[in-house]
């Protein structure tokens, strides 16, 4: 860790650092300083990194409580439990699934939900519990539920929550249900990422109400969505705030065949036709890039084989296994070779839903929104009526 991080590892030095990024705004502080991280941080962590997804070793408390609290008060997030539960030892597991996120991120949001006085709210996620803390302590216990599918993490973030001196409610269930006993709300916020906005919450969201949640598609690219919802509850729209990097709502996740249920059985190419292609691979694999990408090719997925010297194949994916696309990279490259097979041409989807991006100066964040209703969700350039086009 740098010297930085180091300088920030205590409640003060953290809350410096963000104050003096813009994250931590003023009326948040006192929740900052009345409900401490380190409540709701278990024995055993896995430390993470700030700008990306990967894990360090595990700390122990219990073993070296000046790295555990160094991590602690480190503007970074912290996994608590991999592979739901099932991961033993120390080790890093498969897939992280649950944590305590990082602090930027947390008051950044809390700031885009623009709580009032009063408001009720229902978060979806509790992980260890302190964003529904921070929320309570701000709010008051009876404005507040907050619902985990795990029953382990529910638990833990109930005992956390009590120690810290709190009692929102707790809600063991699929958070896609929401919890109608507590409805309406004035603010919804999911603390994982979603494919689609549960229509559950809609209705229990009372009009005018704001619902806060990580969005991508299955491509990647996951980004901070504010939706406000229509005097009917009927929908909600709004535009992306910021990016993001959740672990996906259980029930949202979705399979990834391994490369052998594409092939059918056959060698390889297995039926792909080859083309050539001038979009480089690289330039579509940025976290931007490929929410664009996402909002136009729905139902498909990448992954890279890579080589010496930088080389890599990047593979695209269709969700069913029935179409596949491959292009090979090399450095000092203007042409590409591409391979495609399937009902679906993935490379072709691909490509036309960068280049409309490209052709339209290849706008920012703050120019996409999206429209979710009962029945889906459209993602939009500007607004409504301009609706980002799907491919295929």
């Amino acid at each position: 860790m740098t010297g930085t991080t180091h300088r920030e590892a205590s409640p003060r030095g953290l809350a410096s650092a963000l104050l003096a990024r813009g994250a931590l705004s003023s009326d948040w502080l006192p929740s900052f300083e009345a409900v401490p991280r380190e409540l709701f941080v278990p024995d055993r962590i896995w430390p993470g990194i700030a700008d990306g997804t990967r894990q360090n070793a595990a700390v122990y408390r219990s073993q070296d409580p000046e790295a555990w609290r160094r991590a602690v008060y480190s503007d970074i997030p912290l996994t608590t439990q991999w592979d739901d539960g099932d991961h033993a030892g120390d080790g890093l597991g498969t897939t992280p699934s649950s944590s305590n996120s990082m602090p930027m991120m947390v008051f950044s949001m809390l700031q885009d939900l623009d709580t009032q006085p009063g408001n009720r709210v229902l978060e979806i996620g509790a992980g260890t519990g302190w964003n529904a803390g921070l929320l309570a302590h701000r709010l008051g216990d009876r404005n507040v539920v907050t619902v985990e599918y795990d029953p382990d993490v529910a638990r833990g973030a109930r005992e956390n929550l009590h120690r810290a001196g709190l009692g929102p409610t707790v809600v063991e269930g699929d958070g896609r249900s929401g919890w109608a006993q507590g409805a309406p709300y004035d603010r919804v916020i999911a603390t994982c990422s979603l494919l689609e906005i549960p229509p559950a919450w809609l209705a229990q969201t009372a009009p005018g109400g704001i619902i806060l949640a990580p969005f991508g598609a299955e491509y990647g690219g996951e980004q901070i969505v504010r939706l406000t919802v229509s005097g009917d509850g009927s929908s909600a729209s709004g535009r992306f705030t910021r990016s993001s990097a959740f672990m996906r709502l259980r029930q949202q996740r979705t399979d990834r065949p391994p490369f052998e249920d594409y092939l059918h059985g056959e060698p390889w190419p297995a039926g792909g036709v080859r083309g050539t292609t001038a979009l480089a691979p690289p330039d579509t694999g940025g976290w931007f890039e490929q929410f664009v990408i996402g909002c136009g090719v729905p139902g498909a997925f990448w992954r890279a084989e890579r080589y010496e010297d930088g080389a890599y194949t990047l593979w695209v994916y269709s969700r069913d296994t029935l179409s596949w696309a491959s292009a090979d990279y090399e450095r000092g490259r203007t042409e590409y070779e591409v391979y495609q097979s399937g009902p679906r041409r993935l490379w072709d989807e691909v490509e036309a839903a960068w280049r409309w991006w490209d052709d339209r100066g290849r706008p920012g964040l703050d120019r996409f929104g999206l429209t979710a209703t009962r029945d889906g969700h459209t993602v939009w350039l500007d607004g409504p009526d301009n609706p980002v086009p799907l491919q295929g």
